[in-house]
This record gives C-alpha cells, structure tokens and sequence, in this order.
C-alpha cells in the first residue's frame, strides 16, 4: 500500500514536471531562415493553444490522481479487517490492557479480539492453525515458530525486556558473583530464564552455582515463602507478589541491571528480551494497513501502561492477571514494558537470540532467523 501511494505522489510530481518541461520548451528556427512576423504569431498561437491543451490535461490527471490518493488514505485510515489478539497472562498483556478497554468502548481504529492465555503453547498452536492472527510470546519461542513454519511468522516489535529478578531474604547476596557456591532456585529447565542465569554465570565466572528447576513459578515463590534464605529467580508480577506477602524478601539482583553491566564490560550491546509481538507472515501481506494500526495503537497502550500505572493496574486486576490493583501498581514499574520496533528491535533481538544461539541452538528453533524475521515498517 505505501509503495503504492509513494507511486502515485512520484507519479504525480514526474507528470507535473513533464508537462511543465513541455509548456516552457520553445523551437529553434534553421539558420539564416528568417520568419515573417505573420509566420511567428502563427507559431506563438499554435504554442499557446497546446499549451492550454497540456494545462487542461495535467489538471485533469492532476485531478484524478489526487482523488486516488484520497481514497487511498482514506482505506489506510478505515480498514476495520478483524484481528484475533492472543497473550500471556503477565508483563506482556499488561502492555494491552489499555488497547483492550478501549477496544471494547470502540476507541480504536482497528478491530480487535482479545485471548489472554496461561501457556504459550495454547496461542502459537492457535496461530499455526489461523485461529489468531497475532499473538505475544517469549522471544525464542518466536524463532523457534519461525523456524517450525518455515517463514510464517514475522516480529512486529518488542513489548518487554526482562522481567527477571533474584530473590532472598539473605542480606549477603547483592550480585551475580555472591551466587558462588550457594544454590538458586528456579522454574523450569531450559527456558529463558534458565538460559539467562546461565549466561550470566558463565559471564562473570561463577562455577560452583547450584541450579535445582521447578516446574513454574509458584513453586519457587512457595519454597521462599517457607525459607526467605533461599535464593529464587523469578519474574514479575511473582516477584512483587512474593515481596508482598513476607516482608523478609527482597529483590537482591536485577537481571536486566547485571545482564546490562555484563554486556558493556564485553563491548556488546545485546540487550535481555523477555517478549516480541509476532503476526502470521500471510496476514500481514494480506492486510498491511490492519497490522500498521495495530502497530500504532499497541504502541499507544504501550506507553500508557508506564505512565498511567494506576488506571493501568486497575484494568490489570480487572483482567485476573494480578490478584489486586494493589500489587498491579506494584508490579508494573518492574515489569519493563517496553514498545521496540524497527531496526532497533532487529539490533536487540537478534543480538539476543545470537546468545540464545550459542548456548543451545534448539533455544531458538535449530537456527538463526532470516532477515525477514524482522519487520522493519520503513522498509515497506
């Protein structure tokens, strides 16, 4: 569509040119030939009557391009196809939630219908059968689906950096090296936040750090609900939760903050992605002008999540993503929400997916996406 439009603007101002090219030209007489003044009126007359044939016909299409263009804008601005939202219930959705109020008050200039799921498996199954359109999801499970669709999946952006967080009541760790020789508790081997605590200890050179999985989350904040000495790695909102509810616990590291001071230490600037927003490949090409809306007004949402927290924690509770307002308002802060698109995003994730990578390659599918992964909209 935008090459389309940028066609017609081109055309219009190469027909202008033309014509305006053709209506200042004048004809050289042969040498020595002189023309009687009746011979050069004719000329001037016959000059004047193409010119003002040239004038009506470069108003005309003047005219009709410029209606063309209209109509164009006009299909950018209304194109109401349907798009089938899905998330996870987290950080991710919290960047939604102003998007999903005011979908459904109709505020918006797309379309949208809402999923919100617990597991990432339940939307990219979803997407892979066409039951939704776009869904948000952790970083590598987006390469490894492109992967898996062989190119059916493109990022539009990134809606959240790291939402990681050590967790302790033990005053004696405040950085990734206090870890040597003690033990951290964890969800689920093989995941990003296993591979992220990995990199980081291999980072700064910690050995002896003891990794014991949990199957998710709950049970780690269970384990330092029973001793607020032990040592977990969670993501928000579990981490304000768990904070909230024993008093004794506290954040002792900000992964993103370590991951950061590791990345400037070895001159890289690769930055930690928890989640990108991702659109089936054939409905983008399908309805370029939907997803650019959508792109606009995530954004919008995006950026309202981190600078309305109250309202946005209210619409978060209302949601069931986080128990109370209360904790929402808490949480939000932490969560990073982020809106990252175009070339900086291709820079931080691929960067990040190129760690990912080297660890294990089935982290991100096998292999490295393509370029067209990366949806860079200026490039359309």
């Amino acid at each position: 569509m935008r090459k389309k439009l940028l066609a017609v603007m081109c055309g219009l101002a190469l027909a202008c040119g033309l014509f305006g090219g053709c209506g200042s030209s004048s004809q050289d007489t042969a040498s020595g030939t002189v023309e009687t003044e009746a011979s050069a009126d004719e000329t001037a007359e016959t000059e004047n009557e193409e010119s003002d044939s040239t004038d009506e016909e470069t108003q005309e299409a003047s005219e009709a391009e410029s209606e063309e263009t209209e109509e164009m804008v006009e299909a950018m601005q209304t194109d109401d196809t349907l798009i089938r939202i899905g998330s996870l219930s987290g950080p991710t959705t919290m960047g939604l939630v102003q998007l999903m109020e005011d979908s459904e008050n109709g505020d918006t200039v797309g379309n949208y219908e809402f999923t919100i799921a617990t597991a990432a498996d339940e939307i990219t199954t979803a997407l892979v059968k066409e039951e939704l359109d776009i869904i948000l999801i952790p970083a590598n499970a987006a390469s490894t689906l492109y992967n898996k669709t062989e190119g059916g999946v493109t990022v539009l952006d990134i809606n959240t950096l790291s939402v990681l967080y050590l967790v302790t009541g033990d005053e004696t760790v405040n950085s990734i090296e206090d870890l040597s020789g003690r033990t951290v508790y964890l969800p689920s081997k093989g995941t990003t936040p296993d591979y992220a605590l990995q990199y980081l200890l291999a980072g700064y050179g910690i050995t002896d750090c003891t990794l014991e999985y949990k199957s998710e989350s709950s049970e780690v904040a269970a384990i330092l609900a029973e001793d607020t000495t032990a040592i977990g790695l969670l993501p928000q909102p579990f981490v304000t939760v768990a904070c909230n509810q024993n008093e004794a616990l506290r954040v002792a590291v900000d992964i993103n903050e370590a991951w950061n001071t590791l990345q400037e230490q070895q001159g890289t600037d690769n930055a930690l992605v928890t989640g990108v927003t991702i659109v089936r490949t054939e409905f983008l090409e399908e309805h370029p002008v939907a997803v650019f809306n959508f792109m606009s007004e995530r954004k919008a949402s995006a950026e309202e999540a981190v600078t309305d927290v109250e309202h946005t924690a209210e619409l978060v509770a209302e949601a069931g993503i986080v128990g109370s307002a209360a904790i929402a308002e808490k949480a939000i802060p932490e969560c990073n929400i982020v809106y990252i698109d175009g070339e900086e995003m291709k820079e931080k994730l691929s960067g990040y997916l190129e760690v990912l990578y080297s660890q294990s390659p089935d982290m991100v599918g096998g292999a490295l996406p393509g370029d067209d992964f990366y949806y860079i909209a200026d490039a359309e």
